[in-house]
């Protein structure tokens, strides 16, 4: 190989070097941090760049989708001396490569130790009881005490989630025994509700059937009075025709002759049927007691027409 081609092969392996050296091609949502001779020059975007050789170099990469940082569980003492294993998740995004290279060492580590001190403290202002209620407050304190360090990070928290809340097995025990009694104590509370309702409904049920009798018998009886009185009414208007009828027939001529002849007619009737019916036969002191019982029977008559 002559000595020409040897120097072509090396300065073509020095040009490929050089490209790969100096060309940078950063991806989509992401920048990259050059410093020249150990100094920060620029922050590169998404495309394509060509850097000095031997001069610049990438620093720092970021990437500034949003990320996902796991808390490992921790112990937290509530405030009623309660210890519970804690653990949760931070949701960040970088805002500023600058910042983020060179404002912290590493700013995940920085947000989970922040958020798990941070943690700590809200648990120990709460009781045990109130640490299951309280997620959403608390999630918002350490989303507030990271976001406000975080702003020389260059970094934005975006939320935090308490993952789970694992209290000792001995007052998980207590809670759930707790559970169960008051959950016997609601049963017991709804069936003597129940209870009390169905009292209370058979009596107004008894009651308003109790009223419904009484009206039927009141109207019962309001109709059988009405009907009496109504009876009566047309038994004293038939009896009252009838004698405004047999005195104005009495009126009439011959009336009265009549009337002596319905008497006599009357008074053998009925004297013969007390002397079928009767073992005791009663004779008149004479044959003229028909006729003077009639006659004392037509004077009441005259005396009657007269008034």
């Amino acid at each position: 190989m002559s000595p020409s081609l040897v120097a072509v092969i090396i300065f073509a392996v020095l040009v490929v070097v050089v490209l790969v050296k100096t060309a940078v091609i950063v991806p989509q949502k992401s920048e990259y941090i050059i410093e020249r001779l150990g100094k920060y020059s620029r922050t590169l975007g998404a495309g394509f760049h060509i850097l000095l050789p031997f001069i610049d170099r990438v620093a720092y990469r970021f990437m500034l989708k949003e990320e996902v940082v796991n808390i490992a569980s921790q112990t937290c003492i509530t405030k009623d001396n309660v210890t519970v294993e804690v653990d949760g998740l931070i949701y960040l995004q970088v805002q500023d490569s600058k910042l983020a290279a060179y404002g912290i060492n590493d700013y995940r580590i920085a947000a989970a130790q922040l958020a798990q001190t941070t943690l700590r403290s809200c648990i120990g202002r709460i009781d045990l009881d109130k640490t299951f209620e309280e997620r959403e407050n608390i999630n918002a304190q350490v989303v507030q005490a990271i976001d406000e360090a975080a702003q020389s990070w260059g970094i934005k928290l975006l939320r935090y989630e308490v993952s789970d809340i694992v209290p000792p097995q001995s007052v998980k025990q207590a809670m759930e025994a707790q559970m169960t009694a008051e959950r016997a104590k609601r049963a017991e509370i709804a069936k003597s509700e129940g209870d009390r309702q169905s009292t209370i409904n058979r009596a107004e049920g008894e009651r308003q059937d109790a009223i419904l009798r009484s009206e039927g018998e009141k109207q019962r009886m309001i109709n059988e009075a009405e009907g009496r009185a109504a009876q009566i009414l047309a038994v004293a208007e038939a009896t009252a025709n009838g004698l405004k009828m047999i005195a104005e027939e009495l009126k009439a001529p011959g009336g009265l002759d009549a009337a002596n002849l319905r008497v006599a007619e009357q008074y053998v009737v009925e004297f013969g049927k007390l002397a079928k019916e009767s073992n005791t036969l009663i004779v008149p002191n004479s044959a003229s007691d028909v006729s003077s019982m009639v006659s004392h029977a037509m004077a009441t008559l005259n005396t009657l027409k007269k008034s």
